[in-house]
């Protein structure tokens, strides 16, 4: 019988993914982990030369690349444990982990989900909690008055996750939840390709009364970006997306709505400034390959904007 079901979503991740399981191989009690990893139709060797875990290992390859969250969902789908986590493959737990971060999230009937605390690669603690998004900050942010600090930035910037607190979000690339609250909640929002769809169900699980926790005990060593950063248009690209989609769902169309133009007005012209003054052809390039990629996808989310 498993204590936990991990369920890690690969885009080529290559040796992130390897190191990613040698730490949940060393993990203590990780005979009693089950590990399922989603492969999002990768083109590089990810799958090859995976080290042997010591308790169940299985490997979906899918055809297409299907987001993360619907593959978060698909993994979910083989476990039976009472507590998921969600980790990215460029995360690597240390060995007490995945026990304490379990033991505390059972410990406590009122929580409903856990992060660990993440270490960036040079060896600080990373500001990896969020505010729940407002339709004023979501806007003042895409006309950058974060930096003016006319609005409070998406996270916790200000506190150095160095103890244990309640927060509106935990980052997904170490979300721990329980099982049955997953289920109940239908799992992650599979309108969300990628991004967003932790701040989704972090709300909507304190919505249904349960806490979101920050742990400090429990370390992650995480990269950020580990697989995403190989494709910048389209990154840009899905966090419009998302976030027009998230007003949409928990603002209304007239938020969606305004986040659209923004994206178009603000954002995008911000970005394209930056990377013009520093003199990098290549990243306007990006930037305006992602405005199209979002031109393009607005006949496709609009039903779901002017349904909200």
């Amino acid at each position: 019988m498993t204590d936990l079901d991990v369920v890690i979503v690969n885009w080529n991740g290559g040796d992130l993914l390897r190191d990613c399981l040698a730490g949940l191989a060393a993990s203590d009690g990780a005979e009693r982990v089950a590990v399922t990893v989603v492969d999002n139709a990768s083109t590089d060797a990810s799958l090859t030369g995976l080290p042997t875990l010591p308790g169940p290992l299985e490997v979906i390859r899918n055809t297409e690349n299907r987001g993360f969250g619907r593959a978060c969902n698909q993994g979910a789908a083989l476990g039976k444990a009472p507590v998921i986590l969600f980790l990215n493959p460029d995360a690597r737990v240390e060995p007490d982990t995945l026990a304490r971060a379990r033991a505390a999230l059972l410990a406590e009937p009122g929580w409903g989900i856990v992060g660990a605390r993440l270490v960036e690669a040079n060896g600080r603690t990373a500001r990896s909690c969020a505010r729940a998004p407002t339709p004023a900050a979501m806007l003042g942010r895409a006309f950058a008055l974060d930096r003016l600090r006319l609005v409070p930035p998406h996270f916790l910037r200000d506190w150095d996750h160095e103890d244990d607190r309640a927060v509106d979000q935990v980052m997904g690339a170490f979300l721990m939840i329980r099982r049955d609250l997953f289920a109940a909640l239908d799992g992650f929002d599979e309108r969300f390709f990628v991004y967003y769809e932790d701040v989704d169900l972090c709300l909507r699980a304190r919505q249904a009364g349960f806490a979101v926790r920050h742990l400090a005990g429990p370390v992650a060593r995480h990269l950020g970006q580990g697989t995403t950063r190989q494709a910048k248009a389209r990154r840009l690209f899905y966090i419009l997306r998302s976030e027009i989609l998230y007003a949409g769902k928990h603002h209304g169309r007239v938020a969606a709505l305004a986040l659209a133009v923004a994206a178009f007005c603000g954002q995008i012209p911000l970005r394209l400034a930056q990377a013009l003054a520093r003199r990098s052809i290549a990243e306007a390039g990006e930037v305006l390959r992602a405005a199209r990629l979002l031109a393009a996808a607005l006949p496709e989310i609009a039903p779901a904007i002017l349904r909200a």
